[in-house]
């Protein structure tokens, strides 16, 4: 499944992921005159506050325009493939929000992490966990395969459990300090069918949803959900699980 990521879009329906951010940017504790790579730096909201922490930054994301985003707040950021990153020791720390679970199965973003950190580098992140908004992926499934749609692969989202996740860490040759599952309900500010439209637009394409019926789609799974995601007053609550994690290579 492929996604195009739009900008303004993404600004205005999703500033609650880089908002989230804290805890983990406090994890990665960046110091004066480090240089970090912010890998998935989307649109660089984040990245901004590595830079303001004093840290030298590069930022990779897949998404052209998204770069491009990030490269109008002054940013060092390039288009790559977190699956084949081609940096060399050149990291004190590589740094990852809400980005991993996009990138599919994990070896070849940890191969390139190890490579692009020094001795002593350290791995920190966080990104969608096991059970990750399970919720809203059967009901857009059920909606689909109701109304006919070929339900597919779901190839580049990856949710481990923490073992899991510490276990890929663990046999590349990490240390791993902490890997936990943070289950945190997160409030939508626009509501379900804005998220839908954002983060599965292109699953529903990849359905072979026609442009025409898309917003019936996702209305469908709006009714769907409300039951189980809205309150009283209407005010939606995603089903997210986290998992962030700490990881250092040894000198």
């Amino acid at each position: 499944m492929s996604h195009a990521w739009d900008p303004a879009t993404y600004a205005q329906h999703a500033s609650f992921v880089p908002a989230l951010g804290n805890a983990v940017l406090d994890l990665l504790a960046p110091k004066q005159g480090e240089r970090i790579l912010d890998l998935g730096c989307g649109d660089g909201v984040l990245t901004v506050r590595l830079v303001e922490a004093g840290a030298e930054v590069v930022g990779v994301d897949a998404d052209a325009a998204m770069i491009a985003s990030a490269v109008d707040k002054g940013l060092d950021a390039h288009v790559g493939d977190g699956r084949a990153l081609a940096f060399d020791g050149e990291f004190d720390a590589v740094f990852s929000n809400a980005a991993l679970h996009w990138m599919g199965a994990p070896q070849p973003v940890v191969d390139g992490v190890w490579r692009a950190l020094k001795p002593g580098g350290r791995f920190v992140g966080e990104f969608g966990g096991f059970g990750n908004i399970a919720a809203i992926r059967v009901g857009i499934r059920s909606v689909l395969k109701a109304r006919g749609f070929r339900v597919p692969d779901d190839e580049t989202s990856y949710y481990p459990t923490a073992d899991a996740y510490r276990a890929v860490l663990e046999a590349q040759g990490f240390e791993v300090a902490s890997c936990d599952l943070i289950h945190r309900p997160t409030p939508l500010p626009t509501g379900i069918s804005a998220w839908l439209q954002t983060f599965r637009g292109g699953f529903i394409d990849s359905a072979g949803v026609p442009a025409n019926q898309r917003g019936q789609v996702i209305e469908d799974t709006r009714a769907l959900l409300r039951p189980v995601l809205a309150d009283d007053d209407g005010s939606w609550i995603a089903d997210y699980v986290r998992l962030r994690f700490s990881a250092r290579k040894p000198l």
